[in-house]
């Protein structure tokens, strides 16, 4: 084997590890997300979790991305570990999907195959689909699906194109007696076993290692004993990826990795009992010593695969188990306990898991746990306006610091969402989840700036407390209706973004103008009580200064409803002038009748003025 052969077959792995990345990103961009979401809607079931960890993984078509998904999920308390075992179980069944593909290179040499056969060959094939492919992304312009799917497509393409350069240059191998005394060496088990876990480690692709053995497997030198324990170990070697990724992960991340490792460690050393101790008791199976073909590694390992899932699924709780026993707690159970029960009523500033940044291997997934984390934002932000007004009436220290701590709570997620946001922006995105960044980055803002009107109501309170200056009872009347006007508009921008309801987003603005229509006559009353001396100068500074903190609150509700809309209509984003001077004039359905609906129950509601 020449220099130029080790050229050409370093070139073929270069084009079949590509066309594999390629492949596998077009399946992820193409299922937008939706594979991944799917583990976050997991059951208890583990017949169920093997069937979604493997459907996951063959879309996807990659374990290595499933598995550091489900340990980000169960470091983010999404995913529970038991739940995860059966998940870990069918991806190592899913990534057999690609050396089933790959298989269709025996065709190759099959002189009976008619013209449907001839068709489906790799060498007639894969120029079929890279063709397709290619013109698929050529004329897809703005059309994200079909691009999508012209990647995958040109993907499945160039994989084969890498094949059949490995191929062609193992082509003088076949005669060489130095490498089949190489095979010949790994005919022992566990030398065999060790050389696949090794490979694969180092590539972290058990479908790239499987397809390497089978383009190898076209030389003729590899025979079943030496093959068998290479695919056992590339099982085992698969693991490395979901190892590394639990580093600095929570135990039970650990632990998830963990379990993977296990499943591959105890399946190995049943087939290799199992294979080895029935080959010598029937003195030799007859294939033992004969070449194998693409096919039968393809078969064996997914029959690996599914017979070990079979045989441990039923000890899933008992691998959960042995995974805690290897990844202990430092703490007594009963203290851990107490601990986390501690967190949940109090959680401390700064740990938000389910921003993980396993996840941003699948944007689609990172980005729905950020809109969880701008629900939180919004719940805060909520709760601390809520009960923000309440302080003008009696002023209470601890629940002044209650909301000051709540505020830093909605300032930590919105520098974590920030950073974490922006690192999302770096993947590549398809559209609808570029669009839904975008959303979420906007609506950041909006929740922490009615966090901060929330806090500005409060720094009123107790300058009013510390100046011994309490409001008339006339002026706490109006001040709790409007409040509360606005305060139900928070709760409708948070339960619209929750869920993406844009009928509930469009009853906002009408509810905004409605504040603002409260918040003039309510200066004007109150520049009147000023003048006729019924309120000191400084209770209506400040008085007048609440009004508008108010109004501003109800401005960012408005804003967020417009932008809600805008996403979920599909548009790039509206101009929200233009939007609610048509909303203003009457263009848009049912605005008046909201308008006149909200006055009457908030306008109407104010305490009549005192002649």
């Amino acid at each position: 084997m020449s220099i130029f052969n080790v050229i050409s077959l370093g070139g073929g792995l270069a084009l079949f590890l590509f066309g594999m990345n390629i492949l596998a990103a077009g399946m992820e961009k193409m299922s937008n997300g939706r594979a991944e979401k799917a583990l976050e809607r997991m059951t208890g079931n583990v017949v169920f979790s093997i069937l979604l960890g493997a459907g996951v993984t063959a879309i996807v078509q990659s374990s290595s991305l499933t598995t550091v998904v489900v340990v980000g999920m169960v470091n983010a308390g999404i995913l529970k570990l038991r739940n995860a075992v059966g998940v870990i179980m069918g991806a190592n069944i899913g990534t057999t999907v690609t050396g089933q593909i790959l298989r269709l290179g025996d065709l190759e040499n099959d002189p009976n195959a008619g013209f449907i056969l001839q068709i489906v060959k790799p060498s007639t094939l894969a120029p079929l689909v890279a063709i397709v492919g290619i013109i698929l992304l050529l004329t897809a312009g703005k059309k994200a699906m079909q691009k999508m799917a012209g990647e995958a497509c040109l993907g499945f393409g160039v994989l084969f194109q890498g094949m059949f350069a490995m191929e062609a240059a193992m082509e003088p191998l076949q005669q060489s007696e130095a490498f089949r005394n190489i095979f010949a060496s790994l005919q022992n088990p566990f030398l065999g076993v060790l050389a696949g876990a090794v490979v694969t480690g180092i590539i972290q692709s058990s479908s790239a290692s499987i397809g390497i053995l089978q383009a190898l497997s076209t030389t003729g030198a590899i025979t079943c004993s030496a093959a068998f324990p290479i695919i056992m170990g590339q099982n085992i070697g698969t693991c490395v990826t979901s190892l590394l990724s639990s580093i600095g992960a929570n135990k039970n991340a650990k632990r998830a990795a963990m379990v993977h490792l296990y499943f591959n460690l105890i399946g190995t050393a049943i087939f290799l009992v199992g294979v080895y101790g029935i080959n010598a008791a029937i003195g030799g199976f007859s294939f033992w010593m004969e070449p194998i073909s693409r096919g039968g590694i393809a078969n064996f390992h997914t029959l690996f695969n599914v017979v070990t899932t079979c045989l441990l699924a039923p000890f899933y709780k008992g691998l959960a188990h042995l995974a805690e026993i290897t990844v202990r707690d430092a703490k007594p159970k009963a203290e851990q306990t107490a601990a986390a029960a501690t967190l949940a009523t109090h959680p401390s500033e700064g740990e938000h898991n389910v921003l993980d940044d396993r996840f941003l291997s699948a944007p689609g997934l990172a980005i729905e746990q950020s809109g969880v984390v701008v629900q939180e934002m919004a719940g805060f932000a909520l709760e601390n306006f809520r009960k923000s007004y309440a302080l003008f009436r009696r002023y209470d220290p601890a629940l002044a610091e209650e909301i000051q701590k709540r505020e830093r709570e909605i300032d930590i997620r919105e520098d974590q969402l920030n950073n974490y946001l922006n690192h999302i922006g770096e993947e590549e995105l398809t559209e609808p989840e570029q669009k839904d960044l975008t959303l979420l980055l906007r609506l950041i803002l909006e929740f922490e700036r009615i966090g901060d009107y929330a806090v500005n109501l409060v720094e009123e309170a107790e300058t009013l407390h510390n100046q011994n200056v309490r409001f008339s009872d006339k002026a706490l009347e109006e001040l709790e209706v409007i409040c509360s006007a606005a305060e139900q508009a928070v709760v409708m921008a948070s339960d619209a973004f929750r869920g993406r309801d844009t009928a509930l987003a469009s009853r906002i603005e009408p509810l905004e103008e409605t504040v603002d229509t409260m918040e003039n006559a309510l200066k004007l009353r109150h520049i009147r009580r000023l003048k006729s001396g019924q309120c000191t100068i400084d209770a209506g500074l400040v008085f007048l200064e609440i009004l508008t903190y108010i109004e501003r609150v109800s401005d960012h509700c408005s804003n967020i409803a417009v932008y809600l809309i805008a996403r979920e209509s599909g548009s790039k984003m509206l101009n929200r002038h233009e939007y609610i001077t048509k909303m203003h004039k009457g263009e848009t359905a049912d605005y008046k009748e909201q308008m006149q609906a909200f006055m009457e129950k908030y306008y109407n509601a104010l305490p009549a003025e005192e002649e």
